[in-house]
């Protein structure tokens, strides 16, 4: 068992929390301030950039209590300037004691540009910048207003492979009123093949493990399956690696805690990100939580294999889409 100690918990929940939510259109506003408004903010959107220090600078309930707001802020918003806006926040992070005294965050969802194309062509909506040009246009003349809001950015959230369940969970955990820990811990598991995780902090290659995949009976499985951890564990050099992988988290966590950092995602990538990073993330999420820490654990590339067979690909896709190297 690890002598790991939980980061310290907080000691109340947050009332006077404010979450900016800006970035690029198309990257999920909306979705992410329902999100907000189901875990207990308030949600408002759009508001004038002119109206922001005054509420920001507003006096608090009649019982003295400040509560939670999720403001949504983006191109479309009236009087909208990347630079003020940033000018704002600083100044009231830097306001004299008695004036503005809200925890605010400047939340940015970011997503490529491929992405938002598709998404905007799905929905058959047009770009707020691109009412008489292509959408790419608009995509990227936006992105050229916002940069420095995401430059900014206390958080930035790359939504391109996020389904909105994934997104909803990551709010849930990381803008929690009742936060159990300071740190909020992602393992994540991937393929190298589909690209390294944007949002990764720290990065372990797991393809020197014996591989699954050609085994024809272990093929199909996924490195949840009991056959498949017992496969992997077979590895001689399977032990060692997880326990000095272990023995260096362990004094790093508290060291992340302690320079203020509130979210660590540690990423374990293999071939096809189904069946050795899979079970090494499963097996570090459960070593992580026996030692009393909150963890988001994720299989970005499994999860979209899934959704590929359930929505029926065929035998030959479906061989091909999963087909590993060495």
């Amino acid at each position: 068992m690890s002598d790991l100690a939980p980061f310290p918990a907080a000691a109340d929940a947050i009332t006077d929390r404010v979450v900016l939510v800006t970035g690029l259109s198309g990257a999920g506003r909306t979705a992410c301030l329902k999100a907000l408004e189901d875990i207990g903010y308030e949600a408002i959107d759009n508001l004038p950039i002119g109206l922001l220090q005054l509420l920001l600078d507003g006096p608090a309930d009649p019982g003295g209590i400040r509560r939670p707001l999720a403001i949504g802020v983006d191109i479309r918003t009236r009087d909208f300037e990347a630079d003020r806006l940033a000018a704002l926040i600083d100044a009231a992070h830097g306001a004299a004691p008695g004036r503005c005294t809200r925890d605010i965050r400047l939340l940015f969802l970011d997503c490529d540009d491929e992405v938002l194309a598709r998404r905007f062509t799905e929905t058959r909506r047009r770009h707020p910048l691109a009412a008489d040009r292509p959408v790419m246009d608009g995509i990227r003349l936006e992105r050229q207003r916002i940069a420095p809001l995401k430059e900014r950015a206390d958080q930035v959230i790359d939504t391109s492979t996020l389904t909105p369940g994934d997104l909803r969970r990551r709010l849930r955990t990381e803008y929690a009123l009742d936060p159990r820990h300071g740190v909020t811990l992602t393992v994540l598991s991937f393929s190298y093949r589909e690209g390294l995780p944007r949002e990764a902090d720290l990065v372990f290659d797991v393809r020197f493990l014996k591989n699954p995949h050609y085994d024809a009976a272990l093929r199909p499985l996924d490195g949840r399956a009991p056959a498949v951890a017992r496969h992997v564990e077979s590895d001689a050099g399977f032990h060692p690696f997880f326990e000095q992988l272990t023995a260096m988290l362990e004094p790093l966590l508290p060291r992340y805690y302690e320079e203020g950092k509130s979210y660590l995602t540690i990423a374990l990538g293999c071939t096809g990100g189904r069946h050795r990073s899979v079970y090494v993330a499963e097996r570090l999420a459960a070593w992580l939580r026996e030692a009393g820490q909150q963890v988001i654990l994720v299989h970005r590339d499994m999860e979209q294999w899934e959704s590929r067979q359930k929505s029926g690909l065929s035998s030959g896709e479906a061989q091909t889409s999963e087909k590993e190297g060495p």
